[in-house]
């Protein structure tokens, strides 16, 4: 089935993702290409709309991405985001400045209309509205056949219109929560001006990817690595109920899973979900090549190569097979493609492209068009434990990263029994769900303590917790003190060789959510 689809088309917004989300949130299919993808192309996809996202340059600035004028003339509407509004505004004949008064955050704006009538992308919304803005530059004067549909304080012009054109401006981010009714702009756009229907749903995707794996198959056999985690399972189940026993899942433990985790897989994948689960035990593997090494990076490498060694060589083992599972995300695509250039690596990536040549399956990604938040819905829909849908990110590397400096059997062991209490009083005191991720972190430092009227020089634990929507941008979480008190007493005091627990207040950014 071909979805009616809105593009959105990406100019190196932090929010990109977050407008694709929001739409499909509302039931529209949306897919994030570059910026400067040719018209042709988009035309081959016959969207009901375009979407332009906002940007961190400006548009006066040598380099500045641009996508084809063209793209207003396909004849389907068009909606541009903060850069997309200052984009579509010189291409189309008007004027954009270095403002003045540069609007970061907040801005209280009043919309407005021609002849006393209400904007078309501002319908049932208030008059007045907060929204979020993130812009340089202004719209000094909107292009000829376009009125002015919102100002501020601050920017003489923040939404623009062209209806009898479908063309649409906005100079702040609806797409974030912070905007006030932002989801009813975005609505309104979708639905009122593009004509959508709504027919992205989660039932019509679990239908669908089962129908594409079938016939992406045929007749062959699957081999998929299971992590234990929501993607690769939710992907593991969506492959099972198309081909049955023709899939082949592998476990490989690491030895550095958190507290109890191996034995846990064994029983739901192998008991509960009767999946065909080969488990191998690598712990050794992975221990040996990691002895001595601090380099968070060399770590990640060192990981991943040990990783495709074990389950190639237990692939080999079972049989021939034809194709390779993986649990593969939307973003994971979307951030391995970058918009600007170059993108700068921050930590290595798993998933997309990290395949020797050797390796010769053709891939079989089920969620490759889903972001995690439909994942854990499919997950549910299929019947998994909401426990587990709703388990917090665990990374790839697993525990590697989240002890600072070597890594050693004792290092592993005091790290999970810390973590193991983390968890234990997170979720007893019902913020399990309410934030994005919480963990301990082993340090690579030791400090002075007394305990029973002895001195002591042991290791220091931090307790990281962050509150996110999708893991891009992240807060530290305000757990209450009385949690955080308890958290550090029963560490201190349960965790042999562990006297000090210090907690991390570090946002992302300019922080990572892991520590490596």
């Amino acid at each position: 089935m071909s979805h009616q689809t809105i593009l959105v088309l990406d100019f190196g917004s932090q929010y990109t993702q977050l407008i694709a989300r929001r739409l499909r949130e509302l039931s529209v299919y949306s897919e994030v290409l570059p910026f400067n993808t040719p018209v042709e192309k988009l035309r081959a996809k016959e969207p009901a709309g375009i979407v332009l996202s906002g940007g961190p340059m400006s548009v006066s600035e040598a380099g500045a991405p641009r996508c084809s004028a063209d793209v207003f003339g396909l004849g389907v509407p068009v909606l541009g985001i903060c850069y997309g509004m200052q984009l579509m505004t010189e291409v189309l004949g008007g004027e954009v400045r270095r403002s003045g008064h540069r609007e970061f955050g907040h801005a209280l704006v009043r919309v407005t209309g021609a002849h006393g009538t209400t904007p078309r992308l501002f319908s049932q919304i208030p008059a007045e509205l907060r929204v979020w803005a993130s812009h340089g530059d202004d719209v000094s004067s909107a292009p000829p056949g376009f009125s002015v549909a919102a100002v501020s304080a601050t920017a003489p012009i923040v939404a623009i219109e062209a209806p009898e054109r479908a063309l649409y401006g906005l100079l702040f981010h609806p797409e974030v929560v912070h905007t006030e009714h932002g989801v009813e702009i975005l609505r309104n756009f979708a639905y009122s001006v593009c004509g959508c229907r709504g027919d992205w749903t989660i039932a019509s995707f679990i239908d669908e990817a089962t129908e594409r794996i079938r016939r992406q198959v045929g007749d062959g056999k699957v081999v998929c690595g299971l992590s234990g985690g929501v993607d690769s399972t939710v992907a593991a189940l969506l492959m099972h109920r198309a081909i049955g026993d023709r899939l082949t899942c592998i476990f490989v433990d690491n030895g550095l899973l958190r507290y109890d985790e191996a034995n846990q897989i064994r029983t739901r994948f192998a008991d509960k979900m009767q999946l065909p689960l080969e488990f191998v035990d690598a712990t050794d593997v992975f221990l040996d090549r990691l002895a001595s090494v601090v380099d968070p990076e060399q770590k990640r490498k060192i990981i991943g190569a040990a990783f495709i060694d074990v389950f190639e060589q237990r692939a080999k083992e079972l049989g021939n097979f034809d194709f390779l599972g993986q649990g593969t995300l939307y973003p994971d695509v979307i951030e391995s493609a970058s918009v600007l250039g170059p993108a700068v690596v921050i930590k290595s990536h798993h998933n997309v492209g990290g395949l020797p040549e050797r390796m010769r399956f053709a891939l079989v990604e089920p969620l490759r068009d889903l972001f995690k938040d439909e994942v854990r819905r499919v997950g549910r829909d299929l019947g998994l434990e909401r426990e587990f849908v709703v388990r917090q990110p665990f990374p790839g590397p697993g525990l590697a990263v989240r002890i600072v400096g070597e890594i050693t059997r004792e290092r592993l062991n005091l790290l999970r029994l810390a973590d193991k209490v983390v968890a234990e009083e997170i979720r007893k005191a019902g913020w399990y769900e309410r934030v994005w991720q919480s963990f301990a972190v082993l340090l690579p430092v030791r400090s002075v303590g007394v305990m029973g009227d002895a001195r002591t020089y042991e290791h220091t634990v931090a307790i990281r917790a962050v509150e996110s929507l999708d893991g891009m941008t992240a807060d530290w979480a305000r757990l209450p003190h009385d949690l955080l008190a308890t958290i550090s007493s029963r560490i201190v005091n349960e965790v042999r060789g562990i006297n000090r627990v210090v907690y991390d207040i570090s946002s992302k950014p300019p922080s990572t959510i892991e520590w490596e």
